[in-house]
């Protein structure tokens, strides 16, 4: 088959690669209809070493399952399923509290022997937990339905993540920090939980004005102390009640403590770049929770999926080019360049 693989910084081959076996009976092939280039992936291939040997890249996927191994029971060959950026057991202790990405025998896609996302198709390791099966058939979907269900593999779960885990409910002031796919679907996470005044932190205007569709209500474009400032302004010098960090840089990270008010709650999504920020005695004295993590996606894609199947809300939309496998590399380049939000691989 054909697959993506990352040799380094900018240096993304899609190679033709083994096609998937089911290697354990708990396994199952997906063949892949549908995946996609994440903000995340764009951190090793601005920076990764470079190496003689590709690994394979992509984390976001949905597709058809072609087979199935002996003890797989939720899903059978043809089945359209949707699959979160790690798999899972769905039964261990971290997963019963709601935690699969601590999952005692879960793993990630594209590494251990394991295919990536961005491919033709791939052994899913433990099947019957990490699949979500969809009430449909793929003849039944239609290109847009198909980009949104595909969101809750990641960017919509974890937008929903960070608001969820701040505590966003109906009548709190919000700030999203980050005009890239997974700020906007904060943006919606936050407007469907409820919450009354939403502060999008962005400056690139065809994304900010999705934003303000998906519910913004004031967008910001200023960073640093002028942005903090801003912000303040905007909410009577207080500042929100909570703050979806959603890019991962220390500055975010900054701004998010400088917006978030007293008491309030800055939850970080965005993949820390930087091994230590201040959270020190300001924080402390001024009650600041800081919260978020990685997105428990296997957990909330049942809560997700209804109002997605729906059409109540479209996170689909944050896709805006739509590409064949063979052209990944140039994926790659337009989103590294911001020539593309988020790249969607048909």
């Amino acid at each position: 088959m054909r697959a993506t693989l990352i040799y380094g910084a900018g240096d993304v081959r899609v190679e033709t690669v083994a096609d998937p076996k089911v290697a354990q009976p708990t396994d199952a092939v997906v063949r892949v209809v549908r995946s996609c280039i994440c903000g995340s992936d764009l951190w090793p291939y601005g920076g990764m070493p470079a190496q003689e040997h590709g690994r394979p890249i992509g984390h976001e996927f949905l597709g058809v399952v072609e087979e199935i191994g002996a003890d797989v029971t939720s899903v059978r060959k043809g089945d359209l399923v949707v699959a979160p950026f790690v798999y899972s057991d769905n039964t261990c202790e971290f997963c019963r509290e709601g935690l699969q990405t601590s999952c005692l025998h879960g793993g990630n896609w594209g590494v251990d022997g394991v295919d990536g996302g961005q491919g033709e198709a791939v052994r899913v390791p433990q099947a019957d937990g990490t699949l979500v099966k969809l009430p449909l058939t793929l003849e039944e979907t239609s290109d847009e339905l198909l980009a949104s269900l595909l969101t809750l593999s990641d960017v919509f779960s974890t937008g929903h993540h960070a608001a969820s885990t701040a505590g966003v409910a109906p009548g709190k002031a919000v700030t999203v920090i980050g005009d890239g796919a997974v700020g906007l679907s904060a943006v919606l996470a936050a407007k469907r939980l409820g919450a009354e005044y939403i502060v999008l932190m962005g400056r690139h205007q065809a994304r900010t004005d999705l934003g303000r569709e998906f519910g913004a209500t004031d967008v910001v474009a200023e960073r640093g102390e002028e942005g903090i400032a801003r912000v303040r302004e905007l909410t009577g010098g207080h500042g929100t009640h909570t703050v979806l960090e959603c890019v991962g840089t220390k500055a975010a990270f900054e701004m998010g403590l400088g917006v978030v008010r007293a008491g309030g709650a800055l939850s970080r999504v965005g993949v820390p770049q930087y091994p230590e920020g201040p959270i020190g005695r300001p924080v402390f004295t001024r009650n600041i929770t800081i919260t978020g993590g990685v997105a428990p996606a296997r957990h909330y894609i049942p809560q997700l999926l209804p109002d997605v199947l729906d059409g109540r809300y479209q996170p689909g939309r944050v896709f805006d080019r739509t590409i064949g496998l063979d052209d990944v590399p140039a994926g790659y380049r337009a989103m590294a360049d911001r020539e593309a939000l988020k790249v969607l691989v048909k």
